[in-house]
């Protein structure tokens, strides 16, 4: 269904939403309030839900589901990785009214990664089928490590690229309001708000190899993948500011999102013998995400003795 012209659309609506987003209504860097949050991800959850009725029309049941089962894969593994943004900011002491301009610019760089991406993915499967079996039994790693992986371990401030431009990048020592880069003396300096940007986009590479191979583990057309995954990351930081205060509690989301991932992973790898029909596939990843959220409500965490 991806005709060039309905590439070019799609972008089009992409680059006026960042643009009337960023350039008009969020300008200025401040810190986003509980109501704007829920209206900026009612909005866009909606748009996303309209473009799904919309493939619904133009390209029928299957191609539908095949959306709306890569776009909630997507967005639950985007509250995931917005944990992983809470540690950033807490780690490097970010204030509010700034957490903003970084989710700002690196959701821009993360549509342009992932977009990349998605473009390699959809060549390597196109001529080598045999990819789909990496991709498969990559995704049953994933989701076995992020099972036993717990969210304390992670040190986002140990990351090796981030150490690397740390000593080989001038840094002035302190924040400077939003800006990226300074110049001192004739000389451009790196803020430590630069940084803090590199690694929420070094975040979001690694989580994107997760994600992108569990959506072409529905689907084959790169353009259901790439819009999926687009609409799942405009969103992405209005939902930062909306769950921010109760990420913590999701405690059991990581195990349900491993369950995804080991489901699309052994999906792949079975789709010769056993074929597992769209509707299914989005039964059981409702099924998994909703219990990981029920079991984080209303299962009390052990108490440690």
């Amino acid at each position: 269904m991806g005709t060039p012209l309905r590439w070019i659309e799609f972008n089009l609506f992409v680059l006026l939403a960042l643009a009337l987003d960023l350039g008009v209504f969020h300008r200025r860097p401040r810190k986003i309030g509980l109501r704007e949050a829920a209206l900026w991800s009612l909005a866009w959850i909606s748009l996303s839900v309209l473009f799904g009725i919309g493939i619904l029309f133009y390209s029928g049941h299957q191609r539908a589901l095949e959306f709306f089962t890569g776009y909630l894969i997507e967005k639950a593994l985007s509250v995931d990785n917005l944990f992983i943004f809470l540690i950033i900011f807490r780690t490097f002491a970010v204030a509010p009214r700034l957490q903003h301009r970084i989710l700002a610019w690196g959701i821009l760089g993360a549509l342009i990664m992932r977009g990349a991406m998605i473009a390699a993915g959809a060549e390597l499967i196109e001529h080598y089928s045999w990819v789909m079996y990496v991709f498969g039994a990559f995704l049953l790693y994933a989701g076995i490590r992020m099972f036993f992986t717990h969210r304390e371990d992670i040190r986002p401030e140990q990351n090796f690229l981030f150490r690397f431009a740390r000593q080989h990048l001038r840094v002035v020592p302190n924040y400077l309001g939003e800006q990226f880069f300074v110049r001192e003396a004739g000389r451009i300096f790196a803020t430590p708000l630069f940084l803090v940007l590199l690694i929420v986009e070094i975040a979001d590479v690694t989580f994107a190899v997760d994600s992108i191979p569990a959506v072409f583990g529905i689907t084959h057309d790169p353009f259901i993948v790439y819009t999926s995954n687009v609409f799942a990351v405009l969103g992405l930081r209005a939902m930062y500011f909306l769950l921010a205060g109760v990420l913590d509690r999701l405690r059991y989301l990581d195990q349900g999102l491993a369950f995804v991932l080991m489901f699309i992973g052994a999906k792949m790898i079975a789709e010769p013998w056993l074929h597992i029909p769209s509707q299914t596939s989005l039964a059981v990843v409702a099924g998994m995400l909703l219990l990981a959220l029920l079991a984080s409500l209303f299962v009390r965490p052990r108490r440690r003795s």
